[in-house]
């Protein structure tokens, strides 16, 4: 189903891992085992001071009850199933070294030294570490470029098939679903291209780990018909950072590979911190993710409406009619241009941090994005369209220095 309604089982209110672990954590015992703190008793005194001792009682080792990561058979293992109930996946690992983790074991998974896989120019870094320990050759496509807005979109299925023409001995293909600012290209067309040409459909959906969870979304990786979805739980939804899941579905992805993948980059001390918060982070989506999600439309929507109105700025949108590079957009992005202010989206960005107290998740040469999830506020929207708004204002003051932004990228020639 193309998002999750929270009709799931009564085990999903169910939290395995977190339980045993808080178990551990209070259970009066004499700590011979790593790691050093013991519990949290001899953390530094400032340490404690500034997070509190109760959380070092939870960082613990692999003890018999919290399982192995490598080899689940208990807490873990029913965790990740939890998780693929959820998240619409066959199986599901957790990664604790973040959806860069993931990635590379897709990669390594799918390519060995010389097969060539096909991604965009517009790939995060982690995939191209995935080439250098592969030893794949990549395949770079183009994506959608806008120059009015200086964003680069989707790659579009005309694109990937004029690659897979071109090299039909491709292993893989990797596609960016969402971008960093939310566009979304047509994944379902591109799927249906890979699977004609019996190769998988990776998908690094880092940013779209909420798309299943509510009807207004785009639709999922997974559900689009990816082969494998590498998400940043911790990225949109409620885990701790760095911690991130790997999906699969269908038998194009050899699934003892991706596990061995895991292990070669992986942690054999994983944090037990990052486990548990998936573990509680599939349980809150499961029971309240479309309410959850239905908020964070509404502030996102709120704030969109509000700024638009602002003079001298403007909000990205969605294209109608839609465009093969950028088919529709995470509502919950906002990607404000203040090039009309004299600024570039650093300089903004920077007087917002440093004098205003709001903080952009990503600054550009034209553009900043703001990430909006179900932590923010309406106070929270208030204080961004009131620091949005006192830039316009000032924008011209001699405290506001101004740019002259490039209007195109550097070319970049082809592999």
């Amino acid at each position: 189903m193309p998002f999750a309604s929270n009709n799931f089982p009564q085990s999903q209110s169910e939290i395995p891992l977190l339980d045993t672990l808080t178990i551990l954590a209070n259970q009066a015992n004499t700590p011979f085992y790593f790691p050093g703190h013991k519990k949290g008793q001899g953390i530094s005194a400032i340490l404690a001071d500034l997070w509190g001792k109760s959380v070092f009682k939870a960082d613990l080792p692999e003890l018999p009850e919290l399982d192995n990561l490598f080899a689940p058979e208990g807490v873990i293992k029913k965790a990740q199933e939890l998780a693929s109930e959820v998240f619409g996946a066959e199986k599901t690992w957790f990664v604790v070294n973040g959806s860069t983790c993931g990635i590379i074991a897709a990669i390594l998974a799918t390519c060995a030294t010389g097969d060539k896989i096909i991604l965009p120019r517009n790939i995060h870094q982690s995939a191209i570490a995935g080439l250098i320990l592969s030893g794949a050759i990549p395949i770079f496509i183009n994506p959608e470029y806008d120059p009015g807005v200086d964003l680069a979109y989707s790659i579009t299925p005309e694109a990937v098939k004029i690659a897979l023409k071109q090299h039909p001995d491709a292993k893989a293909l990797i596609l960016v679903y969402p971008t960093y600012h939310g566009v979304c290209g047509d994944i379902k067309a591109i799927a249906e291209i890979a699977h004609q040409h019996h190769i998988p459909l990776l998908v690094d959906e880092a940013h779209g780990a909420h798309f299943h969870f509510h009807p207004n979304l785009p639709i999922s990786a997974l559900a689009a018909g990816a082969d494998v979805s590498v998400q940043s739980t911790h990225k949109v939804l409620g885990a701790m950072t760095q911690a991130s899941m790997l999906h699969i579905q269908g038998k194009r992805i050899d699934r003892q590979r991706i596990s061995k993948a895991l292990q070669l980059l992986q942690s054999t001390s994983p944090s037990y911190l990052l486990l548990a918060s998936l573990d509680a982070a599939r349980q809150q989506m499961a029971l309240y993710g479309k309410q959850l999600m239905t908020r964070t439309l509404q502030l996102a929507d709120e704030a969109r409406s509000k700024i638009t109105q602002i003079p001298g700025i403007s909000v990205l949108e969605a294209i109608q009619p839609p465009t093969p590079g950028f088919m529709t957009l995470d509502r919950t992005r906002l990607t404000v241009n203040v090039t009309q202010l004299g600024l570039s989206g650093f300089e903004a960005d920077e007087i917002l941090h440093q004098q205003l107290g709001v903080t952009a998740e990503l600054p550009m040469l034209q553009n900043l994005t703001f990430m909006i999830s179900f932590g923010n506020t309406h106070a929270d929207i208030d204080n961004l369209v009131a620091a949005l708004t006192q830039i316009a204002t000032h924008s011209t003051d001699k405290h506001f220095p101004t740019s002259n932004p490039q209007s195109h990228p550097p070319c970049i020639p082809p592999w």
